[in-house]
């Protein structure tokens, strides 16, 4: 069996493609700083599908603890085929100048510093055995910008940039790098921009019918299960109702 690590598996895209690919055959671990929905997940996972399935907690944002745990993984785990560079958020939609530096720390914590200090822990293990793929979680913001977006623009926009110059860079190991991009997705994500207001989160949302996880999780599925001569290097995703960041028809 092929063994897949996703970030940021405690909610939304990142649980769909844990439990998608877990359904496909894979071997999973799954990561997360929320200790108890990580184990809930995990001994859903067990029961439900024929997988073995490894918890990882802890914050991507830390680079010490980050290369620690997946720097001591035990060697049964260590063939990783599959990494999903997922976990990832917004925090406010202010203007710059009445934007919040905690919100951008954390955002650019996660969003950029998480998915390197991740990456540089996994690609040594795919670089040592020339095989393995690497999909990051992007959006549609890193294609466009939007007022309030700014940071969160930003911090989409480094990951198209890296998803770009890892492709080039481990071309010579034959490791796939991929990126989904999202357009609107119900999950979690307002309701976290938000910071729980969930009046707010739900308007988001409201008048059309956004992208579920699971359709994420099918694109992912598909990316990393085509022949080894084959890399969907890039897909946008988008709601039927939508054509652009801020273009979204409501009824």
């Amino acid at each position: 069996m092929k063994t897949a690590l996703i970030t940021g598996a405690t909610s939304g895209i990142g649980r769909a493609t844990a439990e998608r690919l877990a359904a496909e055959g894979y071997n999973i671990i799954i990561t997360g700083r929320r200790k108890d929905r990580l184990l809930e997940f995990s001994g859903y996972l067990k029961n439900a599908y024929p997988a073995e399935v490894l918890p990882l907690c802890f914050d991507v944002c830390d680079f010490g603890q980050t290369g620690k745990i997946l720097g001591s993984l035990p060697v049964t785990w260590q063939d990783i085929d599959v990494l999903v560079n997922n976990a990832g958020l917004a925090a406010g939609l202010e203007p710059l100048d009445g934007g919040q530096p905690d919100d951008w720390q954390r955002m650019i914590d996660t969003n950029i510093k998480g998915l390197l200090y991740v990456t540089k822990a996994i690609a040594p293990l795919m670089i040592a055995r020339r095989k393995g793929h690497i999909i990051n979680v992007g959006s549609i913001a890193g294609r466009e910008v939007y007022a309030g977006g700014n940071v969160y623009c930003a911090t989409k926009h480094a990951v198209d940039a890296l998803t770009k110059s890892m492709r080039m860079e481990f071309l010579p190991y034959g490791i796939r790098v991929s990126q989904v991009a999202p357009g609107a997705v119900e999950t979690e994500f307002s309701l976290v921009r938000f910071k729980g207001d969930r009046k707010r989160a739900d308007a988001v949302y409201e008048g059309f019918h956004p992208l579920e996880a699971a359709d994420i999780a099918d694109v992912i599925a598909y990316m990393v299960n085509r022949p080894p001569h084959v890399n969907i290097a890039d897909v946008l995703v988008l709601p039927a109702a939508q054509a652009g960041a801020t273009m979204i028809h409501r009824t």
